[in-house]
């Protein structure tokens, strides 16, 4: 793919508005003896949302920078880079269509998936008698989930005297709070849900609910428990 002509900073940054504009602008003129560093704007990143990639401290007269996918710096993991002489950019294998570089070094990248969460390098090239480089590697956690919640056994027969074993599993970061209720009113906390020596009376609509406390989404999934006589019982199967 032929090199395009670098993108404003202002242009194609369309989340946070004037804020992250004015964070952009702070580091035109850093302090040259300063380590590069990275961080994450915003600090905690959850799926679907921007996250820009931030460098402070970037030197000047630089000729150009590299992004990586990792901490390889090879063409497998090339993701994207910016050549100062003629604002160049050039995309690599591991570009997705949704990174931006910046003339700053700062990369954003737009709708966060879980494959993006990892680490990423930022590879240097420096200006002196000799190529000079310095590497940087950075790692964000990304906040995802809950995902719809499974319940094991799924579709189980039960005999009244027999035990009810209920299981609940859901896709989370962090870790989902799990709770139980039977027929709407709340039963207990936790994963599992076990009632020994079940009669007629524990059927009813059987429903687990998962939260996640840093995304702020809940979800549950439900199932309806018909206990039968000695002889034989039936459970049917509802999604909420």
């Amino acid at each position: 793919m032929g090199p395009l002509p670098a993108p404003s900073c202002t242009q194609r940054i369309t989340w946070k508005g004037l804020l992250l504009t004015a964070s952009l602008l702070n580091f035109w003129n850093p302090p040259t003896t300063a380590e590069v560093t990275i961080e994450a704007q915003p600090p905690k990143v959850s799926e679907g949302k921007d996250v820009l990639l931030l460098v402070h401290n970037l030197p000047q007269n630089l000729p150009g920078y590299f992004w990586y996918k990792g901490e390889m710096t090879d063409l497998y993991h090339y993701i994207i880079s910016y050549i100062v002489d003629g604002k160049i950019i050039i995309y690599g294998p591991a570009y997705s269509g949704r990174e931006t570089v910046y003339s700053n070094a700062s990369l954003l990248i737009q709708n966060v998936t879980r494959k993006d969460a990892g680490t990423y390098t930022l590879h240097i090239i420096k200006r002196g008698d000799e190529t000079r480089e310095e590497i940087r590697h950075f790692t964000f956690t990304l906040y995802y989930g809950p995902d719809l919640p499974r319940i094991y056994p799924s579709f189980t027969y039960y005999r009244s005297g027999e035990n009810l074993d209920l299981s609940c599993f859901t896709e989370s970061n962090p870790p989902a709070e799990y709770f139980w209720t039977i027929n709407g009113k709340f039963q207990q906390s936790g994963q599992k849900l076990f009632i020994p020596q079940i009669t007629r009376n524990h059927s009813g609509l059987y429903a687990c609910s998962v939260h996640n406390s840093a995304t702020g989404k809940e979800i549950s999934k439900s199932m309806t428990v018909k206990v039968s006589g000695p002889c034989h019982g039936d459970l049917t199967e509802s999604q909420s």
